[in-house]
């Protein structure tokens, strides 16, 4: 498995010949969006009317709540009511594929509701927005992380060269996390068996 960032809340997970993208970076965000192909492609904020803008070599294309599987990738969405409105919709979603469990939080601004958290057990990796408002306030989601206890945590959404909204530096989330176990990296390559020796939960910072 390996794991790549692009900024903002764009990862791509790999595994062999088969490719997830997370939130593709938009335009607008003054951030280069990368260029492969995919299988899958998992959007967790949807403007309405919803709109489907990806390669349309994509295997499939989701944008909301419910079960999916993709040759083996299973993915499960979770509406966040809390947080959607008639304009767009959130969506956090957990996808399990060669047996690692991630969540992903996307554009949450708020703590989750009990159901969603129900539903939110055995995370190995958590991708969590790390960069202040408009998202989670660093200490609310230090707090998630306690209360999911991953193996590992990803943050995303924070300051990088070229983006052109208000957000955050990293530093200010390690400080507010307060571990020794942080690293930074390119790329995460990992296993499953590389994740269950990982206590107490690491911080890796992926370079974009």
């Amino acid at each position: 498995m390996v794991i790549s960032y692009y900024g903002e809340g764009c990862l791509k997970l790999q595994s062999g010949d088969q490719v997830i993208l997370i939130d593709p970076v938009e335009s607008t965000s003054g951030l280069t969006a990368p260029r492969f192909k995919y299988d899958a492609a998992l959007k967790t904020l949807t403007a309405f009317p919803l709109s489907y803008n990806y390669d349309k070599e994509a295997v499939a294309e989701v944008l909301g709540a419910g079960e999916y599987d993709f040759n083996g990738v299973n993915v499960k969405g979770f509406f966040v009511a809390e947080e959607s409105s008639e304009k767009f919709l959130k969506t956090i979603y957990w996808v399990e594929m060669e047996g690692i469990n991630f969540c992903f939080l996307g554009h949450i601004s708020q703590t989750l509701s009990p159901e969603i958290m129900e539903g939110l057990n055995g995370i190995d990796i958590l991708v969590v927005p790390s960069g202040g408002e408009p998202f989670l306030d660093q200490k609310t989601a230090v707090k998630l992380i306690k209360q999911i206890q991953p193996k590992i945590v990803i943050p995303t959404f924070y300051k990088v060269p070229g983006l052109k909204r208000k957000a955050d530096d990293i530093k200010k989330f390690l400080e507010e996390i307060d571990t020794s176990k942080v690293e930074k990296i390119d790329k995460l390559v990992i296993k499953k068996k590389d994740i269950e020796e990982i206590k107490p939960t690491k911080v890796v910072v992926l370079a974009i």
